[in-house]
């Protein structure tokens, strides 16, 4: 049987009263009575005892059932109706446990709260700035246009490839942003397939040959690949991680640099793709947040070079998507090597 917590409290403190009575009474005996009765000193040491016992006991269970009924009724994940007057006193280091883990994950709770009302202050700050710019700068060249400039064809054809330029920027953040949205809300949905993914890299390279050549930068294979590499996926979805992350590589790369795209075997289930630039790599300090929306390490040079800042996050949500894990290694000054794992087909 489960001893009662307070019997050791209401044990002692009987003693202690028992034992100052029987000094009380036998001196009164004594020194009063003359008359020294041994027997009726037994027969009072343990009615006073037992009643001692008792009041002190029912005394310690009504106290403490009291206040663990209120905290019962404050706390939600405690059910009153769990609670009993006879195991109040031998269930405290159960509630205890139990409150220790409610705290704990109240804590919990609150940290992911402030995390979550802070990361949308910075997301509708990052959302407000991505828009305005290409918006004032639409703005500004049809304004111009309007004020006059039109009629100077020079002028007009330069302002309005400008301006289609600002509203290409406002297409790409909005389709990035309806492309975030639903991963979040909908969930992705994946149209699983076998395909073989060299194929898909080299269509990945022919589609950006152009967008490279104009930096120098060269797109190639780790090595020459004599047999298809067969995986399992979404060809779509896998492709697009493939596209952004070489684009990527373009745009951070360094004039006359390379950009390597490998495959290897990740485990028994698994291969791992890896996309490698010779570019200018990121600082340690960034890349915990490299895949957060619109974070930029370089905020004027990402300005420049464009796109919506949802790249790496999308990257990642497609990655997770397929159950599969994303890596980054960077060297700051070196490049940066971004990799993913895909499933292999069976």
């Amino acid at each position: 049987m489960k001893f009662k917590k307070t019997y050791s409290y209401a044990l002692w403190s009987a003693t202690y009263l028992t034992l100052l009575s029987v000094v009380i009474a036998a001196i009164s005996y004594f020194f009063i009575l003359h008359n020294f009765d041994f027997s009726i000193i037994i027969i009072s040491v343990i009615i006073l005892f037992l009643t001692t016992f008792f009041i002190t006991q029912y005394r310690a269970e009504h106290f403490i059932y009291r206040r663990l009924r209120g905290i019962y009724e404050e706390v939600s994940i405690l059910d009153i109706k769990d609670l009993k007057r006879d195991s109040a006193t031998t269930d405290i280091d159960k509630l205890s446990k139990r409150m220790q883990k409610y705290v704990e994950v109240k804590k919990l709770e609150i940290k992911n709260l402030t995390e979550r009302d802070t990361f949308r202050r910075d997301f509708l700050g990052n959302v407000a700035h991505e828009l305005k710019t290409p918006l004032f700068t639409v703005q500004g060249y049809i304004l111009t246009l309007i004020e006059g400039a039109v009629n100077d064809k020079q002028i007009r054809v330069k302002y309005l490839e400008r301006a289609n330029k600002g509203v290409e920027r406002l297409v790409a953040v909005t389709k990035d942003l309806d492309m975030i949205a639903k991963l979040e809300t909908e969930g992705m949905k994946l149209n699983m397939n076998v395909f073989n993914v060299l194929v898909v890299i080299q269509n990945v390279f022919d589609l950006f040959e152009m967008k490279a050549k104009k930096r120098n930068i060269t797109l190639k294979f780790d090595k020459i690949y004599e047999f298809p590499i067969f995986v399992r996926g979404d060809v779509e979805k896998i492709e697009q991680v493939l596209i952004n992350l070489v684009v990527n590589s373009i745009k951070y790369g360094k004039p006359n640099g390379t950009t390597i795209v490998g495959v290897d075997s990740y485990n028994a289930d698994k291969f791992i793709i890896k996309v490698i630039d010779n570019g200018e790599g990121i600082k340690q300090q960034h890349i915990p947040r490299l895949f957060e929306r619109f974070y930029r390490v370089d905020q004027s040079r990402s300005r420049e070079q464009g796109g919506s800042g949802l790249g790496l996050s999308i990257v990642k949500h497609i990655v997770e998507a397929h159950n599969e894990t994303i890596f980054l290694k960077s060297t700051f000054g070196l490049g940066s090597e971004f990799s993913f794992t895909v499933e292999k087909a069976k």
